[in-house]
């Protein structure tokens, strides 16, 4: 089988300091995958090495069999790895729609075929396209804008961090139930995410991470029922 993204024991260092030590993980086009972990566990550490800002200590990472260790960060979203980062960080000067068009690599009239889908896809986004600038909306619209601007680029791989940060519980679900209608579009993601539950109800996959290492891997429904996925969370090595 033939992989979108694959990291080949993967270790990140801060220094002197082992932030991911021999991590692999898979993804395979149009899956969405979660990492979950607690704070400090080496989701936004792994997000950031697949997106370039981040280099490898050791280790190889293939996306789409090409072996992007050498490639710059921006030449890996012209590759087609879309990029969410943790704070959404939208331009707050501009309005909707100024921070979509700006976010395009696409022609003109393309660009305006993909804000309409952006707009479809988060529909309250859509009611403060013009007059909105980035600063004004809340933290769910932003949040939304930060994720559009990602998909603006028309990525093959769309990594988010921490999206539901700061988020009240019904924004958090307004913004991750929107993953599985963006795979099914072919799109592949990873959700770098804390709130356990809710991450593991819109993806397919999960991978649990634990101080810079997976302790546990498998489908989404089943680490959810599985209590050694609570025990990592608190710190406690896994059963079984």
């Amino acid at each position: 089988m033939k992989y979108l993204l694959e990291a080949r024991d993967v270790s990140v260092h801060y220094g002197e300091i082992a932030a991911l030590t021999g991590l692999s993980l898979q993804v395979s086009p149009g899956e969405a995958v979660a990492l979950v972990g607690a704070n400090g566990a080496g989701k936004t550490t792994l997000i950031k090495a697949i997106i370039g800002l981040l280099r490898l200590k050791r280790g190889e990472l293939l996306f789409d069999g090409q072996d992007v260790r050498a490639v710059t960060a921006h030449r890996r979203a012209r590759m087609g790895i879309g990029y969410s980062p943790e704070g959404r960080r939208v331009f707050p000067g501009l309005s909707v729609r100024e921070n979509l068009e700006v976010a395009s690599f696409a022609a003109t009239s393309q660009t305006r075929r993909l804000i309409d889908q952006m707009y479809a896809i988060f529909p309250a986004l859509k009611e403060t396209r013009k007059a909105s600038l980035g600063w004004t909306l809340s933290g769910g619209q932003q949040q939304m804008l930060a994720v559009c601007r990602a998909l603006m680029s028309q990525p093959r791989l769309l990594l988010l961090d921490e999206p539901s940060l700061g988020l009240s519980p019904k924004l958090t679900d307004e913004v991750l139930w929107r993953i599985p209608e963006i795979a099914k579009t072919g799109t592949a993601i990873i959700l770098a995410e804390q709130n356990l539950t809710k991450a593991l109800e819109v993806t397919d996959r999960a991978y649990v991470l634990r101080v810079g290492s997976i302790v546990l891997e498998g489908p989404s429904g089943d680490l959810g029922s599985n209590p050694s996925v609570r025990n990592s969370f608190l710190g406690g090595l896994p059963r079984g």
